[in-house]
């Protein structure tokens, strides 16, 4: 005889799994975790039309700004795994504030499913025109000889600008000073008047100011130099092998999202990511598509979060 217990667990299973494969049968909540306009948007607004072409429904898109990014990640933790609640992240919303805030809004593994890697953003490292520093080289040189003198700025602390910079200072063996600040926009006020040192930021932040000669370019912080900027070397070409800090933009499902269901997205993702259009949209924004599997997607989270939980560790980063 067939024991009793595994029958009615198998029967259970069954609804779930039809309910997998009819899905979506109506519109579907995409969560953007910053305000409209944002590199968040830009991104999940571009992939929007080949999603619903994809998924046949409707996606439903509602900017929940707040806490960092962590606000829409918690509502998408609360969420049924059904598929209708699904959120457009980023590395810092989903792998690095949460376990900064006390208490943690979420745990960045148990209550959230990677599903692709929708797009990155690189970072460059950009001094002033008038810094005697010209290339990466003379950077390094230059903050070795003055330790505790040079500064860097962020857009605020545990942002990708700051861990992208002790990222760097830990492993080149720099101490340099964070000047933190509220939002971009202040940031790049007093790089390009020659009050701050350098900056660690995203590359469509500052390449209007480097095409106009207003800052200079001396590294890119992505695996593999970019497009925009191909004169310009990588930090891991410079003697630091595998150095790789980028702003990553994911599609997340709420813990427990069926793998049929995340399938889908997948599926979509990558089509609109081939779609020559949607390309062309966002690398004039700046991005770099992503694409991929759903391991390659849980692969990364779990780098990242590692990772960036030993750089805060060692730096003894706290928000306020």
């Amino acid at each position: 005889m067939i024991p009793r217990r595994p029958l009615l667990l198998g029967a259970l299973a069954l609804p779930s799994l039809a309910h997998a494969q009819a899905y979506p049968t109506r519109s579907i909540n995409f969560l953007i975790p910053f305000a409209p306009g944002g590199g968040t948007d830009i991104i999940a607004r571009a992939l929007q039309p080949t999603l619903q072409e994809e998924l046949g429904q409707a996606l439903a898109m509602e900017n929940r700004p707040g806490a960092s990014g962590t606000l829409a990640v918690g509502q998408l933790a609360r969420a049924r795994p059904d598929g209708y609640t699904m959120l457009m992240t980023t590395v810092s919303a989903s792998a690095v504030v949460p376990p900064l805030l006390n208490p943690p809004p979420f745990d960045i593994h148990r209550d959230q499913t990677p599903v692709v890697l929708a797009g990155t953003v690189p970072l460059v490292g950009v001094v002033p025109a008038s810094s005697p520093v010209r290339d990466f080289e003379g950077f390094l040189a230059h903050a070795r000889a003055n330790p505790g003198v040079l500064n860097y700025s962020s857009s605020g602390v545990a942002t990708q600008q700051h861990l992208a910079a002790e990222l760097l200072s830990a492993q080149a063996g720099l101490r340099m000073t964070h000047v933190p600040f509220r939002g971009t926009g202040q940031a790049v006020t007093e790089i390009l008047a020659g009050r701050i040192d350098i900056a660690f930021d995203t590359l469509p932040t500052y390449l209007p100011h480097i095409r106009a000669g207003r800052v200079r370019a001396i590294a890119v912080t992505m695996p593999q130099r970019v497009e925009w900027l191909p004169d310009v070397p990588t930090v891991a070409e410079k003697g630091f092998p595998g150095f790789d800090a980028n702003v990553w933009y994911m599609v997340m499902g709420p813990p427990g999202l069926p793998e049929a269901i995340a399938a889908r997205w997948v599926a979509g993702v990558n089509r609109g990511l081939n779609d020559r259009g949607v390309r062309a949209r966002i690398s004039e924004a700046g991005f770099i598509p992503g694409g991929g599997t759903q391991a390659d997607a849980a692969a990364l989270l779990r780098r990242d979060a590692d990772r960036y939980a030993q750089v805060i560790r060692q730096a003894a980063i706290k928000l306020d």
